[in-house]
């Protein structure tokens, strides 16, 4: 109970701040009555119209990029599986930023398309040059690869950019949350409705997976065609976030890893909503900085999000390896004899007598 205190009260103090500071600054004690008049006053027009859908999307990014990281680090059983590592944030960067510097006119309700496409492609290409994912371990390694592959395609987009298409591809390849309306959270709903029922059928396997593929199979799971289910799961979680606001950097790293500290005796189904509400703080509470750091010129959240997920995360693995285990002493007893009396047995006449034997 106080881990979910805890994890409210953040949500909480995030959306507060969120939704006050800034320019025009509104008191806390002013912004029931600006959230619920919806008046046309300056302030009530930014809060409403800027502010709320900004932190909307914040949470929704964050608890799917959360639950996506999950998803893949149980079902290659690695706490270094990320998106970012897997070639599925680089290929859906792909798909959207490749028509902008190509000038190719594309719908902006088509966008979450290019970018589900580039992200199963980068998928696909990660388990096809891994073996159709037989070996977790040679999933994660070639995903890397595949990764940087997909990064290099993306600097060479930008390298035939122009001065106004780079810095638009530049502050999206890093996360960004600026001028985000109502239309850009919308747009994530359809995707979420396939996703959510699809994850909730999905978390009990994962709890499976992480005994192994031979184990798995005994109990009549498929391995190859879990893991398969599990990455179009993180691909349909993590693209239309990505094709919004740009791939923003190890949510889905920090986000379990924090699940599983504050709650180390469960399974991958109670870590699941855990996970997606600590991505729902780390991105909401790295937006504040984004936005009012360097006022009023906006920083990528995506920044702030790696700048202070990668410590962090990396802090959790080295206290996590480091527990203590209880060492177990020796009762003295009749069943436990001291280690006076052994030297006492060793030195007696019975024992000389034997070890002379055995030297003749």
């Amino acid at each position: 109970m106080w881990q979910f205190a805890v994890l409210i009260g953040l949500l909480v103090a995030a959306s507060a701040c969120a939704l006050s500071l800034g320019t025009p600054y509104v008191p806390l004690h002013r912004l029931p009555g600006v959230l619920l008049d919806a008046d046309a006053t300056l302030a009530g027009v930014v809060v409403t119209e800027l502010r709320v859908p900004r932190l909307v999307l914040a949470l929704v990014a964050g608890a799917c990029l959360g639950a996506a990281g999950l998803v893949l680090q149980e079902a290659l059983r690695n706490p270094l599986a990320v998106p970012e590592m897997l070639g599925v944030s680089s290929g859906a960067a792909l798909g959207v930023a490749a028509p902008l510097v190509l000038a190719v006119s594309i719908p902006a309700a088509v966008q979450p398309l290019l970018a589900i496409g580039g992200a199963a492609l980068g998928g696909a290409l990660t388990l096809l040059a891994a073996g159709l994912g037989r070996s977790p371990s040679a999933v994660l390694l070639t995903g890397a690869a595949v990764a940087a592959a997909l990064q290099a395609a993306l600097l060479v987009l930008m390298v035939m950019a122009d001065q106004l298409d780079l810095q638009l591809i530049y502050r999206y390849l890093l996360g960004s949350l600026s001028a985000r309306t109502w239309d850009d959270v919308t747009g994530l709903w359809p995707w979420l409705l396939v996703a959510m029922p699809a994850l909730v059928l999905c978390a009990p396997v994962l709890s499976v997976l992480r005994l192994g593929d031979e184990d798995a199979e005994a109990l009549g799971v498929r391995a190859q065609r879990a893991r398969f289910a599990a990455l179009a799961i993180a691909i349909v979680l993590i693209a239309p976030v990505t094709a919004v606001c740009g791939p923003v950097a190890w949510v889905g790293f920090l986000a379990p890893h924090l699940a599983r500290r504050l709650n180390p005796a469960v399974d991958a189904v109670s870590w699941l909503p855990w996970s997606a509400g600590w991505g729902a703080v780390v991105v909401a509470v790295a937006d504040l900085p984004a936005r009012l750091a360097l006022a009023p010129v906006e920083t990528p959240a995506g920044a702030w999000t790696a700048l202070f997920g990668v410590p962090v995360g990396v802090a959790l693995l080295r206290s996590g390896k480091r527990r203590p285990t209880a060492r177990r002493r020796p009762t003295a007893g009749p069943e436990a004899p001291t280690s006076s009396g052994a030297d006492e047995r060793g030195s007696g006449p019975e024992v000389v007598s034997t070890k002379m034997g055995e030297s003749r």
